[in-house]
């Protein structure tokens, strides 16, 4: 097909339907606006993917992150993770190394080796998150509170209480090993 060549636009009966308990069979479209958002760890997090469309087998998250804000540093025992940065910087320490991801850049959290990230001044980042198999989503969905807009979350008011993130994240395929931040000692 040449560039320039005109593509009939999609309507509504060209895709499965988003909610469709098939639509991972089938195949699906969601727009920037779709996809279950959830308010975490002062970040916006939206499912683009999950446990439930794949069997579990993976599932992948759109993050949005304001500047200085990150996760715990923890390790997923089975579970890979890995990072595509849209927009912005994202600051990644996957076990004694220290990556830094801009607009267009990858990172791999390899399942055993402890990680975290930072979103980086000025501007935050904006990024893909994928993992396999998918247990993260089970912390996500009982700790994250739906967001009522797709917006970053008003700023936390203290520290978040470790040691119920802890029990929650062990219910959920991995470990937190320190509060959000560079890991302990850098």
């Amino acid at each position: 097909m040449a560039i320039d060549q005109q593509i009939a636009p999609a309507t509504a009966e060209d895709f499965v339907s988003a909610i469709s308990s098939d639509r991972a069979k089938l195949g699906y479209a969601l727009g920037s606006a779709e996809g279950e958002a959830f308010w975490l760890l002062g970040m916006l997090q939206t499912i683009r993917i999950g446990r439930d469309d794949t069997g579990g087998r993976y599932g992948m998250l759109e993050i949005v992150v304001p500047q200085g804000i990150g996760s715990p540093w923890h390790v997923h025992p089975e579970e890979d993770e890995w990072f595509y940065v849209i927009d912005g910087e994202l600051t990644f320490y996957v076990g004694d190394a220290r990556l830094s991801l801009t607009a267009g850049s990858f990172g791999f959290g390899p399942k055993g080796i402890p990680h975290t990230f930072m979103a980086e001044i000025p501007q935050g980042a904006r990024a893909l998150v994928g993992f396999q198999p998918m247990q993260f989503e089970g912390f996500l969905r009982e700790v994250g509170v739906p967001a009522p807009a797709r917006v970053v979350p008003p700023p936390m008011e203290g520290h978040p209480d470790m040691a119920r993130l802890a029990s929650i994240a062990a219910r959920n395929g991995f470990e937190i090993l320190g509060p959000p931040g560079p890991p302990p000692g850098r």
